[in-house]
């Protein structure tokens, strides 16, 4: 089971991923949701660690760059934890920065079929890094 982590402040974004990959086909996916930043760590801290963040970069109060940069730090315990961007910021700074920092860059609105194929690429790629030798 591939355990997803859904951090966006627009509850009905995190229901319909939530209820789109765990009734997919494949039904490999456990899905979490947090509403913001905060709770993000706050679950992350309970132990409920992802395979994969899908984060929102236009969030209130902490926004989605802030908790990529916290995740991404070299001292964090999460920094391994691959991360795609699923937002409404369709400007290309934030699509050019978006796609140096996270494993991929996702406008909404985006196709479920689509975004389940770009979640199996990125954990495809991510765990095949973990496993090469150094």
């Amino acid at each position: 089971m591939k355990r997803i982590m859904v951090v966006d402040d627009e509850a009905d974004q995190v229901f319909t991923i939530k209820t789109a990959l765990e009734f997919s086909e494949n039904g490999e996916y456990e899905v979490i949701g947090a509403s913001n930043g905060e709770q993000c760590f706050e679950l992350l801290q309970q132990g409920q660690i992802p395979d994969l963040i899908l984060l929102d970069l236009m969030m209130p109060g902490m926004s989605g760059w802030t908790v990529h940069d916290r995740l991404k730090k070299k001292d964090s315990p999460y920094n391994d934890i691959p991360i795609i961007f699923l937002t409404g910021a369709a400007d290309e700074d934030s699509k050019e920065v978006g796609g140096w920092f996270g494993e991929d860059y996702i406008e909404k609105p985006f196709d479920l079929a689509d975004l389940e194929k770009r979640i199996e690429k990125v954990l495809e790629k991510c765990v095949g890094q973990k496993t090469s030798p150094s």
